[in-house]
């Protein structure tokens, strides 16, 4: 007795399977057209059974990894059986909204998907073909971004880190340099830690680093580069603006600090300003060597490294 399906049950788990997995099935003619898929090519925007022309492979994907998708399929059409999957995001397609009256086109993120392909051969060895295997990885490209956010965030005041902020100071080196940075800090921290505990000294970092972020434009770029240490990034900025910029951040904290008696304590803040040139660690240098000599001066002051102060 023989044990097994028929060819239409075979099918028929096939896509009990497909539909279980969120796999999606693409057949490709010898050019790397789609000449079948599976109905979950639904899923991103795509009716193989309404389309007066057949779609190609590289239309699923976004514009700038088009070119790289292409490429791989080339080689599985060319006989050339590849290992593994490529990974990249499909093309966002707008859906619309009803809003009263008025339909708004709304765009949708990109989703991430991996490819597999395997070339398919006739009777005489040609290839006809490939059969490709698409699966959505967008949990896992979302995991990895929040993995990435935590290594690069501040996990207190939710501010880039010392490692992001570095990065940026590279960054803006590679391509010349010459913008303004600022390093912050509160006055007396070491005290006032001392005196009211670690949740106390929490809460006033926390609170300075929101108030920077309101004093930042939306081009700054603001981190937190130690316990109590914090940097901004002052683009398109010059060295007088600068240090305006500082001083009145400073004088302006002060201002909102200021205690409602005799008993409260006193909040101030200092800050060292400098050039970006030369490598990171000197940049960073140059700033804190400025903080160093605001906090020499009595504090609630801008300096500049070189002896120099702007308060």
């Amino acid at each position: 007795m023989k044990f097994g399906l028929s060819d239409v049950e075979g099918r028929v788990l096939h896509g009990l399977l497909e539909e279980a997995s969120g796999d999606i099935v693409i057949r490709l003619d010898r050019h790397g057209f789609i000449v079948h898929a599976t109905a979950n090519i639904a899923d991103l925007g795509l009716d193989c059974s309404a389309a007066l022309l057949l779609p190609h492979i590289t239309d699923l994907a976004e514009r700038d990894h088009a070119a790289f998708v292409s490429a791989h399929v080339a080689t599985a059409l060319a006989g050339r059986t590849q290992g593994g999957w490529i990974e990249f995001p499909v093309a966002a397609i707008p859906t619309t909204r009803d809003a009263g009256h008025e339909t708004r086109h709304v765009a949708q993120c990109p989703r991430w998907y991996a490819l597999s392909l395997r070339p398919m051969f006739d009777a005489a060895g040609a290839v006809e073909g490939a059969l490709c295997l698409m699966r959505s990885i967008q949990q896992v490209r979302n995991l990895e971004g929040e993995l990435h956010a935590r290594t690069v965030t501040d996990p207190l005041t939710g501010l880039a880190n010392r490692q992001a902020f570095c990065a940026s100071l590279r960054r803006h080196l590679a391509k010349g340099g010459g913008q303004m940075i600022a390093v912050l800090a509160v006055d007396g921290m070491r005290a006032l830690l001392m005196r009211y505990g670690q949740r106390a000294a929490d809460e006033v970092l926390w609170g300075f680093a929101k108030f920077l972020e309101t004093m930042a434009s939306p081009a700054h770029e603001v981190a937190q580069l130690d316990g109590e240490r914090f940097g901004v990034l002052l683009p398109e900025m010059t060295s007088r603006h600068a240090r305006e910029w500082a001083v009145d951040v400073v004088q302006t904290f002060s201002a909102l600090a200021a205690p409602t008696s005799a008993k409260a304590l006193q909040l101030t803040a200092s800050a060292g300003v400098a050039r970006v040139e030369c490598t990171v660690d000197w940049t960073l240098r140059e700033a804190e060597l400025g903080l160093v000599l605001a906090r020499a001066g009595g504090g609630r002051q801008v300096g500049v490294s070189g002896h120099r102060r702007a308060a």
